[in-house]
């Protein structure tokens, strides 16, 4: 099995484009075309880390945190980066890494998150805008069926927990094909009319390339007609955050222990004690302040991340519980979505969460 496969199964589950702007989630060093012999699921790529793959035998390292975030103009190992990418190369190590794409997916790290606090109900905290396009075309009747099943099958039709939605509206159309054309109805220099179904369905903006592809590839006239109308509804199926509730309520210090137990936190950090029931609760993994005021604004009891900057504790004792638990921590589990991800399609595949801990951040 060769690297591409796995990369390819990773990004069918994390789009690529599904990254916030800064990010730099995908290939970092290596070539697909190599045959795999083996993947290492970590966290952060370390020195450690690549050790470890290379004792394995394994080629391909897996990271949720991008080794390269920055442009290099030269490579001499004096940081950790550096000597990083050189032994990668040195050793034909591939790394791939899904940072935000996976962060903003359907069953991504805040998923995972939920997934072990015992969190049902869920719901993207912040919805990614801008996300959604319309594809409008038109087919004549008898075609209606195996066009819709094309756009499907190519990422169209997806609307919350349904898919396969369109909407389809009986008309009629007009063409005349001029000299040179090879019309599949009608004559050539004559007017036609065919009764057409209009099919409208939804598709994210990523995948217009693919959908058109297939729209093109089925679709009977030999120059489709199609619309695309950008949209301004929110993706709710992807985005940053998750808010769901737990099937019954605790006392904050009960739900702050049991968090701190889950997660193996070294030490919790909080904002005051002010005796309220926890039962909804909204999180993001890794540096999830910037959520805080969408997680006031839902409602929930607490908001739990990675990291709180100081002051962003204050003035909020009265709206929601704050509950920081380390950027490692939070995100730890990661390394469980890649498992699940490539073992269901590779059961005999070597796969290996690297044992190295590679949080920078110690407790006394």
């Amino acid at each position: 099995m060769k690297i591409k496969e796995i990369v390819s199964a990773l990004e069918r589950f994390a789009p690529l484009p599904l990254q916030d702007g800064f990010d730099n989630a995908g290939l970092q060093i290596g070539l697909t075309e190599a045959e795999a012999t083996g993947a290492l699921l970590c966290l952060d790529v370390t020195e450690a880390v690549l050790d470890e793959a290379i004792a394995l035998g394994y080629n391909l390292v897996i990271s949720h945190h991008p080794l390269i975030f920055k442009g290099y103009k030269s490579i001499t190992g004096k940081d950790y980066v550096e000597r990083c990418i050189l032994k990668a190369i040195k050793n034909d190590i591939v790394i791939y890494s899904a940072h935000t794409n996976l962060d903003n997916a359907q069953g991504g790290v805040n998923y995972k998150i939920a997934e072990k606090i015992g969190l049902k109900n869920l719901k993207v905290l912040e919805p990614k805008e801008n996300s959604l396009i319309k594809l409008v075309t038109f087919v004549p009747d008898a075609q209606a069926d195996s066009v819709r099943e094309a756009l499907f099958a190519a990422g169209c039709g997806n609307i919350g927990n349904y898919d396969s939605c369109s909407y389809n509206l009986k008309g009629e159309g007009t063409f005349r094909a001029k000299e040179g054309t090879h019309p599949f109805c009608g004559t050539i220099g004559e007017l036609h009319h065919e009764n057409e179904v209009r099919i409208e369905t939804i598709l994210p903006v990523y995948k217009k390339a693919e959908v058109i592809k297939a729209l093109l590839s089925v679709h009977p006239y030999e120059e489709p007609a199609f619309d695309l109308y950008p949209l301004q509804n929110d993706w709710l199926q992807a985005g940053s955050g998750i808010v769901g509730e737990l099937d019954e309520s605790e006392t904050e210090l009960e739900f702050l222990k049991r968090i701190k137990k889950i997660f193996e936190v070294g030490c919790v950090r909080h904002n005051k004690l002010t005796g309220r029931e926890i039962q909804k609760v909204a999180l993001c993994g890794g540096a999830g302040a910037f959520l805080l005021p969408q997680a006031i604004r839902t409602g929930a009891d607490v908001f739990i991340t990675g990291e709180i900057k100081y002051h962003d504790y204050f003035g909020h004792e009265g709206d929601i519980l704050m509950a920081e638990i380390g950027h490692y921590e939070s995100e730890q589990y990661t390394k469980e979505i890649f498992y699940s991800i490539i073992r269901d399609l590779f059961p005999n595949f070597a796969l290996q969460l690297s044992k190295i801990n590679t949080n920078p951040i110690k407790y006394l």
